[in-house]
C-alpha cells in the first residue's frame, strides 16, 4: 500500500468515531477526499460525499459509513463509578478489563472498565456472562460530583486500542468496521480522478453514519442522492480460524480477496458486472451467501425510493467487533481497485434491471 494511503488509513482507524458522534472521522475523510473530488458537502447528520464527474449519468453510489460500535455514560453511583449503555454490537464479555476513552465536550477523559480479580471470585461455581449494564467504568474520582466535573450522561465511550501492523500485510485495530468502507471509496475515487479515464457516470463516494444502529444514515443519504446504481463496501466475518462453524457460517480467508454477496438485496446484473471486471482486472474474489438480510447498509439502500440496483463487497474481518479486529491490507487494496473498474465500466446512460 502506498504511504499517504497507509497514514490516511491509520488516521481515519485511530479518530473515534462512535456511532451518533462520527465528526471527528468525518472531517479526517473529507480532507482527504477533498483533493479528487469536484464537489464535497454533508447533509443534517453529517453523512458527507465526494463527487467526481458532476452531471454524469448513471448517478453511481459509493458507500461505506463512518461510525463504529461504542458505549455511552448511562449512570454514575455515588462513588464515581460509570455504568454504560451499549450503542451497537458490543460484547460486554470481552470489554471487561479494557481501557477506554469518555469522549466529552471538554475533551478525553481515560478511563478502565473494571474487572473483579479471580482472588475474589473463586466460589462462584458457574459465573455467568457479564450484561452491559453489569460494566463499570472507573475514572479514578472518588464521588459523584467529581465525576459529573469531567463527564456527563450521554459521553460516548470508545476503547482505547489502536491501529498497528501485526506482520504478513495483516494489520490490527478496533475499528476496521467500518473505516475500510470509507477508506475504500475514498481510495476509488482517488484512483479514478489520478486515472485520467474517460468516465461517463457521477460518482459520488458516500462517508455515512449511524449503521452500526439501524443503517440509518444509508437511509438518509440514498433518498436524497436517488443514485441509479450503488456498491457497498463493508467488513464480514473471515472463518479461518479456530472454532468457527464453516458449514454454517461459509469458508471466506484472509489474503484470499474480498468478498462477494449473491442473494437478496443484491442485484444479479450489478454482481455480474463486479464478477466481470474483477476477471478482466485478474482481482480474486471470495463469495458468500445470504438468506434475509445481509447486516449492512445495503439492506436500506436497495429498497429506497423504487428501489436501487445495489452490491455488497466486503472485507475478511477476524474477530469482528472486538479491540482486536485483523484484516489483510492486500484484500483491502483489492477494493478501490475493483470500484474503480466498475465505474469506469459503465456506459453513458446505463441502467440496471432485472432480465425477464
Amino acid at each position: 500500500m502506498r504511504n499517504a494511503s497507509l497514514q490516511f488509513l491509520k488516521t481515519l482507524v485511530n479518530t473515534p468515531s462512535p456511532v451518533g458522534h462520527e465528526v471527528r472521522g468525518q472531517r479526517v475523510w473529507l480532507d482527504y477526499v477533498n483533493a479528487f473530488a469536484e464537489e464535497t458537502f454533508s447533509d443534517a447528520y453529517g453523512n458527507c460525499v465526494a463527487v467526481l464527474n458532476k452531471g454524469g449519468s448513471p448517478r453511481l453510489m459509493l458507500a461505506g459509513h463512518a461510525d463504529e460500535i461504542a458505549m455511552a455514560v448511562n449512570y454514575i453511583t455515588d462513588e464515581g463509578f460509570i455504568h454504560v449503555r451499549k450503542m451497537g454490537g458490543v460484547d460486554a464479555a470481552i470489554t471487561k478489563a479494557q481501557r477506554v476513552v469518555i469522549h466529552t465536550r471538554n475533551g478525553p477523559v481515560k478511563g478502565v472498565v473494571g474487572n473483579v480479580a479471580p482472588h475474589l471470585m473463586k466460589e462462584e461455581k458457574d459465573p455467568k456472562p457479564p450484561k452491559i449494564h453489569d460494566l463499570f467504568i472507573d475514572i479514578g474520582v472518588s464521588s459523584k460530583k467529581d465525576a459529573r466535573e469531567l463527564v456527563d450522561i450521554g459521553d460516548p465511550i470508545t476503547l482505547a486500542d489502536e491501529f498497528e501492523l501485526l506482520r504478513n500485510d495483516l494489520a490490527v485495530a478496533r475499528a476496521f468496521d467500518n473505516r475500510i468502507g470509507t477508506f475504500a471509496v475514498a481510495e476509488a475515487l482517488r484512483l479514478l480522478k489520478e486515472s485520467g479515464a474517460k468516465l461517463h457516470p457521477e460518482v459520488c463516494a458516500v462517508s455515512n453514519v449511524q449503521e452500526e444502529v439501524g443503517l440509518l444514515g444509508a437511509r438518509q443519504i440514498a433518498y436524497s442522492l436517488k443514485p441509479d446504481v450503488a456498491l457497498v463496501v463493508d467488513v464480514t466475518h473471515a472463518t479461518d480460524y479456530p472454532t468457527v462453524n464453516k458449514p454454517q457460517h461459509g469458508d471466506v480467508r484472509l489474503g484470499a480477496g474480498p468478498t462477494l454477496t449473491h442473494g437478496g438485496c443484491n442485484h444479479p446484473e450489478v454482481v455480474a458486472r463486479l464478477q466481470q471486471v474483477a476477471k478482466a482486472k485478474k482481482i480474486p474474489l471470495q463469495h458468500e451467501a445470504m438468506s434475509s438480510t445481509s447486516g449492512t447498509d445495503t439492506d436500506a439502500i436497495f429498497w429506497t425510493r423504487g428501489g436501487i440496483p445495489s452490491a455488497l463487497i466486503s472485507l475478511p474481518n477476524r474477530y469482528m467487533h472486538s479491540p482486536v479486529e485483523v484484516v489483510s491490507l492486500k484484500d483491502l487494496e483489492l477494493i478501490p481497485q475493483l470500484l474503480a473498474a466498475f465505474a469506469l465500466s459503465l456506459k453513458k446512460g446505463e441502467m440496471f434491471k432485472v432480465r425477464i
